[in-house]
């Protein structure tokens, strides 16, 4: 399947989150894409390689603009993808913008738009901290990844970013788990499902669209759809549990609004563009 249609990337903004694949995803969706534009929430490594250009603004609707009038009047995409970040940290990484001001990018753009929304330092999985993940309200598209290729692996910051994080939000969805255990499909699917986890921060009406990641090998491919089944899983479980409470609040994310749309999930490899396979899961996990 085509990766825009995978991520419902097209004309939406799509923040990507977690760990094992998020700068990969970015920037292979942004050179499909028409007119895209690359930006950040929070520190994001040096990408102009990645893009046509990168300009480093204070004002980035107006720079928008400006870069948009150029390319309308050379050829249209000549400019994009383009990168927008605020300013330049170090010599190998630019820092992001507040969510509000990504919120005004991606309502002044007619296009798409990818947004870096949280770090993983290099790591294969994650789960948030307290203060991630940073994504714009103005998303329409939540992608939080995971790499299967943490599956077998220790649970340890080796290749987990927050570890002890990861069994606090498990132990909460009764595995039973801690730091330095094998890491098994269940416990990445329910940190992904989690209200805490893979669903932590999402805006009102956008939808998530979860991806496992460097789907590699047949081996891979039966972890990833482990992953994605128990994703399928715990995602329905949350809905019935609050749509058959007699008349009480529907289960909430820990910003407060209700479990999102989850349509799918997908298994990639996007290092080469690839979508190998989709897992629906829809407000019911039976769905096949």
């Amino acid at each position: 399947m085509d990766p825009i249609e995978a991520f419902r990337a097209d004309d939406a903004a799509v923040a990507v989150v977690g760990a094992g694949g998020k700068k990969t995803t970015m920037y292979t969706l942004a050179n499909l894409l028409d007119r895209a534009v690359v930006t950040a929430t929070v520190r994001i490594p040096i990408f102009d390689p990645n893009v046509a250009t990168v300009s480093v603004t204070a004002d980035p609707v107006e720079q928008l603009e400006r870069e948009t009038a150029r390319s309308e009047a050379a050829n249209p995409n000549a400019r994009f993808p383009i990168g927008l970040v605020p300013a330049q940290e170090r010599t190998d990484r630019y820092l992001g913008y507040d969510r509000e001001t990504v919120s005004r990018i991606i309502e002044a753009h007619d296009g798409p738009a990818l947004i870096k929304a949280d770090g993983a330092r290099m790591r294969e999985f994650k789960a948030p901290g307290e203060s991630e993940p940073q994504i714009p309200d103005a998303a329409d598209v939540v992608v939080p990844v995971a790499s299967v290729a943490v599956v077998g692996d220790p649970l340890t910051d080796d290749l987990v970013h927050r570890p002890e994080r990861v069994v606090d939000i498990a132990r909460g969805a009764g595995l039973d788990v801690a730091v330095g255990d094998t890491v098994t499909p269940e416990l990445v699917g329910t940190v992904l499902a989690s209200p805490d986890g893979g669903l932590a921060g999402v805006p009102d009406g956008a939808c998530v669209i979860p991806l496992i990641n460097k789907v590699d090998d047949a081996d891979a491919a039966a972890s990833a759809r482990e992953v994605a089944g128990v994703v399928r899983k715990r995602v329905g479980e949350q809905r019935r549990e609050g749509e058959q409470q007699d008349g009480g609040p529907r289960r909430e994310t820990r910003n407060g609004s209700s479990i999102p749309s989850v349509p799918h999930v997908v298994l990639g490899r996007l290092i080469d563009g690839d979508v190998v396979d989709l897992v629906p899961v829809g407000d019911d996990p039976t769905v096949e």
